[in-house]
């Protein structure tokens, strides 16, 4: 069995063929995407977060309004920058959206990717310390986050406040009982998952990760995998880590999924620079007539160390033919892998 999801980038353009030409466009039909993937029996409903960019930028509202909406569905991010965040506003935005959707928030956070600017965070108003790096300040913001997720008192109380205080130092507010354990950590190397298990994070790796070995894609991603697990279990954490892996998969099933994606078939790995030091590896796309998809799926070790999987969705083309895309594949698909 495993936990099937669909990542959306939200983008929007005013582009011939796109269905999602504004902001409201890609906010409003990612609710109703979540509601029919939700109808459909889907797991999860994950969103990017990309500033700068005419796509999902701000998480929180989306993800209560989905809460709102829905019952059943997890409802996440993969991933949301740290680099542009206040860990302490964080978790207040956090625990309130959580709180609506009745504790099913997983929220992907990472130190974030190459943006649409240089050095976009610098425009929030958030610089790193001396001798920090922008990734070191975003993990150290993480840990701040995940502290304060604990739901510990650690500010002085006013003695004359406004409104009464409960005794002790004063946490903050909305508190949402298990949202620690639901936070998950964007990994783009070994290094980093490992990192995470330290720290008691889900992981959350993507179709993209540092070129440690030359080897394909999906062989490096169950390798980093592994030594997540590994890390984890020598952590001695008290419950069982959730991994999940993102894929474009397509089921070829009809003339105009071949017209999308039919050429998708013959893709494969790539290697490329994301900066002037990190070579990456970036996983190949699916898309075959099912029988096929099963069995090329059935290859992928990536996919089989994990237990989540999420589904990167073609969000311009609309909520319609989207929902036929995760259909095909919760019907056609995964029936056939053991994954329903």
């Amino acid at each position: 069995m495993k936990t099937l999801g669909f990542l959306s980038f939200g983008h929007w353009s005013a582009q011939p063929g796109s269905q999602v030409t504004s902001a409201s466009d890609a906010l409003l039909q990612s609710i109703e995407l979540a509601v029919a993937a939700e109808e459909l029996g889907a797991d999860g409903a994950y969103f990017r977060v990309h500033h700068f960019a005419q796509q999902l930028g701000s998480p929180f509202p989306l993800l209560a309004a989905v809460g709102a909406r829905t019952s059943r569905i997890e409802i996440g991010t993969a991933v949301i920058d740290m680099r542009y965040e206040n860990p302490l506003y964080f978790a207040e935005d956090a625990g309130a959206a959580d709180l609506i959707a009745g504790g099913r928030l997983q929220l992907g956070i990472s130190r974030g990717s190459p943006e649409q600017v240089i050095d976009g965070w610098r425009y929030f108003g958030y610089e790193p310390a001396d001798g920090e790096s922008d990734a070191d300040m975003a993990r150290r913001r993480t840990e701040v986050l995940l502290d304060v997720l604990e739901g510990h008192g650690f500010a002085e109380p006013n003695p004359r406040p406004m409104f009464p205080n409960p005794p002790g130092l004063l946490r903050l507010e909305p508190h949402s009982e298990g949202l620690r354990e639901r936070i998950w950590w964007g990994s783009g190397s070994n290094a980093t998952g490992v990192w995470a298990a330290r720290l008691g994070m889900n992981l959350q790796s993507s179709t993209l990760k540092d070129d440690e070995t030359g080897e394909p894609f999906h062989v490096q991603q169950r390798k980093q995998i592994d030594a997540y697990r590994a890390a984890w279990a020598d952590a001695g954490h008290d419950r069982e880590p959730r991994v999940s892996v993102s894929r474009s998969i397509f089921a070829l099933t009809s003339d105009l999924d071949r017209a999308y994606f039919g050429a998708s078939g013959n893709s494969r790995d790539q290697v490329g620079m994301i900066d002037e030091r990190t070579r990456a590896i970036f996983g190949r796309s699916y898309a075959a007539e099912p029988d096929v998809l099963v069995e090329q799926l059935r290859a992928d070790e990536g996919i089989a160390a994990a237990d989540t999987l999420l589904l990167t969705v073609p969000n311009q083309l609309g909520v319609d033919y989207n929902v036929h895309v995760l259909e095909s594949i919760l019907e056609h698909v995964a029936p056939e892998l053991g994954w329903r």
